[in-house]
């Protein structure tokens, strides 16, 4: 059987072989053309049942080829015999029904259907329980092919036949599907090897699109030659004895598309042009934003933004209809973690940087107002809102500045967030975002290799913290174990230190005072609350801490990306590789909770503020414009202003240009103006309310665009799902954030998940964003011998050594990057990507 592939009954008859390329020998194309041409064809043949189609196709042959009564009587009742079908059966199934079934021979080789006590009723009834289906893209009809010998024909008999509407022929198709094409090739004896090659060409080229189409549309004999003929022009023939006849080719993971193979040129000019044309194709479809509707100006005030609103509007309902989809509390459930732990994350540094006037409450409150906002106006509302580094950076330097000239911190914040937000209102009006058509795929790359890199780095920075707070014993030995001991010492408490007297050695000892001894049982924490101190050689260090923490990191990181990858396993059912990817995260997540709390050590858990004030208590939740500040503050204002707006704008439109790329497949388009629109009216609220400043994230906006990939629900056997886009919709994001700001009533919840089990995710996350840009895939051909590097579009185009100095550029940038994020100077970084 062929969907997309050819498919073989094995020789034991009890199963279907693995999806192959068919491969024909060259002859049979050859007889099957001079059979086309010869044999009998009927064109658009109106006929209800399989019965009058026959009758049809014996009566309406040529005369010189024309069958006597009897033979095309005894011809008719063979071809309408009961049909018989390879069973497609789960193992279990096929045990269960082994030696039960009463239509089996004794053997029991074949199905049922071999004999002729069975009904045919029992064939549709198998028709319908037949699972094949699924695997049957919708819109599909069947074409039938028979072959073989027959002893009582001298000559063979060919027709081919295409019915003018599909129909249903009974259970002559192994699924129930409308048929369309019939191919009949009978013929006498000694030639059955010949006749089944006919037969397997025949169905090769009825799996071909372009030869459907011909066959589709031919209303004479010769364009179904000619189909046949374009056929051959792009048939490659293998030299014998160079491979192995009976091998079975996989199917390749990327077919060529139907338009590709319709636009190439002939052989001939291919093989001395230079490349050109098909490096423009390619390049075509690499996303670049040069040609699109998003961001062609208007000439009018905000016309951009009302063509951003204009063109959303139509699609909120359905973007909150979309998200009704399991794989959306996935990626929810996903996000959220991420989400939480970014927030603590940003929220402990900016703490650190101003004195807790922003602190993890107000970052978890900010986090949860902001990005359900936006997600709720915004024109992708897929992409997560967060704090990011350089915005960091600034508000260290805009409270140092503060500190030293005595000026009010979140007063003078406020009037550069208003400043910001008016500066953003007038780039929106001016369609300012026009402007990203200019981002190259080199800024693309530069920037998410960098922010990639970070959650990667920080990441493992954060494990490595970990052997400070839970310091291993290096120089533990298993032999000295009984000198490892930690007491509780009181002796500092109304004792001085030990004294030292002179004596005569001849007297007796004398009595030295004695400390009071420390009660039973007493615990560090109140050894320490009644001012004593810890003694021993064991009591700076916590056994095991340090070891399952990584343990567990490394266990999050390798589950989450063997279960991300698990849909393409050969192990069980499409329906549960689905389902195990799309929740694989939560998975990884569960199971290392569940082990971490099986083992019981004190790992690092998920700290959340379990109160709703202020973390700074000299504060409070609204800013007011003019208390401690002179009046000139709000003029000086617009000149840092002008900095955190440039900032805002690259941070905010690289991350849409990378989220925006016509690889996603987004069909509700984008909203680049309305996006700034929304960032630069948020600015104003967390500014008024002391709340953190927020932009677009790219790593995580990225592993929530990951998270929501659609794929064909059908797919032939041997064909790779078919990535149809990304679910667009509201939903998930506004859940995300809400839960993000609930999460404060969540404490006695969130508390049990260790901090390395969410570093893994960074890890993964941080990863997975890495391996998704082409500069990942350039850098690994640096360390690959030119004979083992892949079958790449642009190495066909470009010779390797401009590949490789373009990668090299690539890096040496991204490291000078590197370097300007890590000092003071990070706060223009998005300005120099």
């Amino acid at each position: 059987r062929w969907v997309k592939f050819e498919e073989k009954v094995e020789d034991g008859g009890e199963r279907w072989s693995a999806p192959h390329v068919p491969a024909l020998p060259l002859q049979s194309l050859f007889q099957l053309r001079t059979c086309l041409q010869k044999g009998t064809m009927l064109l658009d043949l109106d006929a209800p049942s399989f019965k009058e189609i026959i009758d049809k196709a014996l009566s309406g042959q040529p005369e010189e080829a024309e069958l006597q009564t009897e033979l095309r009587e005894r011809l008719a009742a063979l071809l309408l015999r009961q049909p018989r079908h390879q069973p497609t059966k789960s193992p279990l199934r096929l045990l269960a029904e082994l030696g039960l079934s009463p239509c089996r021979g004794r053997h029991g080789a074949w199905p049922w259907l071999l004999h002729p006590e069975c009904p045919a009723a029992a064939s549709l009834s198998f028709q319908l329980r037949n699972r094949f289906k699924k695997k049957v893209p919708p819109g599909a009809e069947a074409a039938h092919v028979a072959v073989g010998e027959v002893e009582f024909l001298e000559k063979p008999f060919t027709a081919f036949i295409r019915l003018r509407r599909g129909v249903a022929l009974g259970s002559l198709a192994e699924v129930a599907l409308p048929s369309r094409f019939l191919f009949i090739l009978l013929g006498p004896r000694a030639e059955v090897k010949a006749y089944h090659e006919v037969g397997r060409a025949m169905a090769t080229l009825l799996t071909d699109e372009l030869f459907q189409r011909v066959a589709r549309q031919a209303e004479h004999r010769e364009d179904l030659i000619a189909g046949m003929e374009a056929f051959l022009d792009e048939l490659t023939v293998l030299p014998p004895r160079k491979w192995d006849p009976s091998a079975r080719i996989p199917p390749p993971s990327c077919l060529l598309s139907l338009h590709r193979r319709t636009a190439m040129h002939p052989p001939d000019q291919q093989s001395h042009g230079n490349g050109d044309t098909a490096a423009a194709g390619d390049r075509a479809g690499l996303g670049h934003l040069c040609s699109r509707e998003e961001l062609e100006r208007t000439g009018r005030l905000f016309g951009g933004l009302l063509r951003d609103i204009r063109r959303k509007a139509p699609w909120y309902g359905s973007d909150f209809s979309d998200a009704l989809h399991p794989q959306c509390l996935s990626a929810v459930l996903y996000i959220y973690l991420a989400t939480v732990t970014n927030a603590i994350t940003f929220g402990g540094m900016l703490g650190d940087a101003t004195d807790n006037m922003q602190g993890v409450l107000e970052s978890f409150l900010g986090t949860a107002f902001a990005g359900s906002i936006f997600c709720l106006f915004s024109g992708q509302p897929l992409t997560i809102l967060s704090s990011t580094g350089p915005v960091l950076v600034f508000e260290r330097l805009l409270f140092s500045f503060s500190q030293d000239h005595s000026l009010d911190y979140l007063e003078f914040r406020l009037w550069i967030g208003l400043w910001v937000a008016f500066f953003g209102m007038v780039l929106v009006a001016t369609e300012a975002s026009h402007l990203v058509r200019y981002f190259t795929r080199f800024t693309e790359e530069g920037f998410c290799a960098l922010i990639s890199l970070i959650f990667i780095y920080d990441s493992l920075k954060k494990m490595l913290s970990l052997a400070d707070a839970f310091p291993i014993n290096w120089q533990y030995r298993l032999d000295n174990v009984t000198s490892y001991s930690c007491v509780c010492n009181l002796w500092a408490r109304g004792w001085g230190g030990p004294k030292v007297s002179v004596r005569d050695p001849s007297s007796p000892p004398a009595l030295s005072p004695q400390p009071p001894a420390a009660p039973a049982g007493l615990s560090r924490t109140q050894c320490l609350g009644r001012g004593g101190h810890l003694l021993g050689t064991s009591c700076q260090y916590v056994p095991d801490v340090t070891l399952v923490s990584f343990l567990l990191f490394g266990g999050t990181f390798l589950s989450c990306t063997a279960l991300k990858r698990f849909r393409s396993s050969r192990y069980f059912p499409a329906g549960v590789r689905k389902l195990v990817s799309d929740f694989a995260v939560i998975l990884a997540i569960l199971s290392s909770c569940a082990i971490d709390a099986t083992l019981g050590l004190e790992t690092p858990k998920l700290l959340v503020p379990s109160e709703l004030k202020p973390t700074n208590p000299a504060r409070g939740w609204i800013v007011f414009p003019f208390r401690a500040n002179p009046w000139w503050v709000c003029l000086v204002s617009a000149v840092p202003a002008i900095l955190v707006t440039i900032l805002i704008f690259m941070d905010q439109q690289i991350t849409a240009v990378i989220l925006n790329r016509r690889e996603y497949k987004l069909q509700k388009g984008a909203g680049f103006h309305l996006d700034l629109l929304c960032v630069s009216l948020l600015m104003v609220v967390t500014s008024a309310t002391g709340l953190p400043w927020y932009v677009s994230a790219t790593v995580i906006s990225l592993a929530h665009m990951e998270s929501l990939r659609k794929e064909s629900a059908t797919s032939a056997p041997g064909e790779h799902p078919e990535f149809l886009g990304i679910r667009e919709q509201r939903l998930t994001g506004l859940a995300v954030f809400v839960l993000t700001g609930v999460s404060v009533f969540m404490a006695p919840v969130l508390k049990h998940i260790p901090m390395p089990v969410l570093y893994g995710v960074f890890l993964h996350m941080g990863v997975a964003a890495l391996n998704s840009i082409q500069l990942t895939d350039r850098v690994r051909l640096l360390l690959m011998p030119a004979k083992h590097q892949p079958d790449l579009a642009y190495l066909r185009h470009v010779p390797l050594r401009r590949v490789h100095l373009f990668t090299v550029i690539q890096l040496l940038c991204l490291a000078l990057l590197w370097v300007l994020k890590s000092t003071m100077a990070a706060i223009i970084f998005p300005v120099m990507v």
